[in-house]
């Protein structure tokens, strides 16, 4: 053993969870590891935000696309404050994240010494596991139970707030694996007689129609899933976070599922005789109307999480366990199948949808540039490979219905918490996470302004994101609800805005604004060539509306076609 400060000791454990990208923001009480920090450079690159916020963002994005846990660095009161919307962004969505705070020394807890906050008293209602390190002795113990929280079972983000005694302090330091909680058990035991039961509804049903959430790419369940749709004939139904489970060209992918998914998919959740949920938690944007919802349907869940079994949806089998081994197993024992009448009823919905909404979305003939137009064509031209990043808003909601997918993976959005803000440094996280693949960011004028001063971390890091901002001058989803439900009244919706290109400029990023259809080809050509970073925005329709649309509250299948 050999005796080294704290940390150093933190240092060195977080090399051994594999940590190569540390994004973070120094200060006082996180000083002393971060001068630690100094002689790991060349083993730990640590990219420097310009907000705490975007360092749990970057984190997320880097986690979502390597599968690996992500990891940010911060300092205490308000830095550590600042992470509280990105953990519980990355609680909700599952997304494996530890987050290491600076502290005040432990002599000083409770005294309101300068930039104290109850760093664990806030964090713990959205962490996995919020622990306070105040000795030396328990770093390696601490980072070791951390990483094994975040990253196994259903993940989630985990919090070390980290005394500045505790960093300073020397140690004899000896490395700990945790791979093992008394209390805590990850994975669910798999039942064959559970499994034989799914099997036999499955083979018993004649209009199977499964829903696949992010399960199905936390637990690297793709190949399983497709084996037993493919086996069983069974149609999906996919969430926002689940869009690149499966290829968007399958024949069995039938799209999105909820508020502002595909007309078909909602329509037959409330006509299946047999509805099998994979790793997703029918949420009330998914679900509408939850007292209609599927009631002609068994129910089977899959998850990984036994506390999200009845939760919203009663049913009628709970199947826990990795989706991995479970739907490996389940497929086993499913027969072959054809469901050919059942699948051909999809169609009439697709038809409907595409000339209704679809059609006239990606291929305007005239009039002002629409964001499903520019959507759509930045999907082609990247030949459906890249990985999609949004923030919140029109473009979320547009980019995940007009986006195509061919790989896993390569959905990194704001689901359940819906933060505006997200996109941007998400992005740049993504582009740490999977640095071979091309990585294009959709956002609004109001949620790039949230964390704009990002860019200054793309010009320092020069992280090749691809920015497509759908400038439209409103709070777009917001106006949206406005002229649906508040008589367009739009209170507080329209934005005065900069000029993007000059700020672009100022970061050292290309630029190009597009404002004649004519001209959009040959921008996304531009973009797509240069090297490294760079702005796309594109003056997009005012007033256009995301649909189809089910209302809030309505029945799921109730979807709006157009809005008058």
């Amino acid at each position: 053993m050999e005796k080294i400060t704290g940390a150093e000791a933190l240092m060195r454990s977080l090399e051994r969870e594999g940590v190569e990208v540390l994004f973070g923001y120094p200060g006082g009480a996180i000083m002393p590891t971060y001068d630690a920090l100094y002689d790991h450079r060349d083993r730990m690159h640590h990219i420097l935000v310009r907000h705490e916020q975007g360092a749990v963002h970057a984190a997320q994005g880097y986690a979502r696309v390597s599968g690996r846990v992500g990891c940010a660095m911060v300092t205490s009161g308000p830095g550590a404050m600042n992470t509280i919307t990105g953990l519980a962004d990355a609680m909700i969505d599952s997304t494996p994240v530890v987050i290491v705070c600076g502290q005040v020394g432990a002599a000083f807890l409770g005294t309101d010494a300068f930039q104290e906050v109850d760093v664990i008293g806030v964090t713990q209602p959205i962490s996995k596991w919020a622990y306070q390190i105040r000795r030396p002795e328990d770093i390696a113990w601490a980072v070791s139970r951390a990483f094994y929280i975040a990253r196994s079972g259903r993940p989630g983000p985990v919090v070390l707030d980290f005394a500045k005694n505790a960093q300073v302090g020397m140690v004899d330091y000896e490395p700990v694996t945790v791979d093992f909680i008394r209390s805590y058990k990850p994975e669910p035991a798999i039942d064959e007689k559970v499994i034989a039961r799914a099997a036999e509804m499955i083979n018993a049903s004649e209009k199977p129609f499964m829903l696949v959430g992010q399960g199905v790419e936390l637990g690297n369940a793709r190949e399983e899933l497709t084996a037993l749709i493919e086996k069983a004939q069974i149609p999906v139904g996919t969430t926002m976070l689940g869009l690149s489970a499966l290829a968007t060209d399958h024949p069995l992918n039938k799209g999105m599922l909820g508020m502002h998914g595909n007309l078909g998919p909602n329509v037959m959740t409330n006509r299946c005789d047999l509805l099998i949920a994979v790793g997703m938690r029918f949420d009330d944007r998914v679900t509408g109307n939850i007292d209609t919802y599927a009631r002609q349907a068994k129910i089977i869940h899959f998850d990984i999480d036994p506390s999200e079994i009845d939760k919203n949806v009663k049913t009628d089998l709970a199947v826990p366990g990795n989706c991995k081994d479970t739907l490996r197993e389940v497929g086993k024992l499913v027969r072959n199948a054809r469901h050919d009448e059942w699948i051909a009823g999809f169609a009439p919905y697709e038809k409907e949808e595409y000339a209704a909404v679809i059609d006239k979305a990606i291929h305007p003939k005239e009039g002002d540039l629409l964001m499903g137009e520019v959507i759509r064509k930045v999907s082609e031209a990247t030949n459906n490979s890249a990985v999609l990043v949004t923030d919140v808003g029109q473009n979320q909601l547009f980019a995940c219905r007009y986006f195509k997918f061919t790989q896993g993976k390569s959905v990194v959005t704001s689901g359940g918490a819906g933060t505006m803000g997200f996109g941007l440094p998400a992005a740049i996280g993504a582009t740490f996470g999977a640095p071979d693949r091309t990585v294009c960011l959709f956002v609004g004028d109001g949620g790039l302004q949230m964390t704009i001063q990002e860019l200054g971390t793309i010009m320092e890091q020069r992280a090749p994101v691809k920015i497509i901002l759908l400038n439209n001058n409103y709070l777009g989803n917001v106006r949206q609800w406005q002229y649906m439900f508040f008589n367009k009244r739009y209170s507080f919706t329209p934005m005065l805005n900069p000029d993007y290109e000059k700020i672009g400029a100022a970061y050292g990023i290309p630029a190009r604004t597009v404002v004649r259809r004519g001209d959009l080809d040959d921008a996304i050509r531009e973009m797509l060539a240069t090297e490294g970073a760079f702005l796309l925005q594109c003056a997009v329709k005012e007033e256009d509306n995301v649909l189809p649309m089910t209302p809030p509250g309505a029945d799921v299948d109730n979807m709006l076609m157009e809005i008058n």
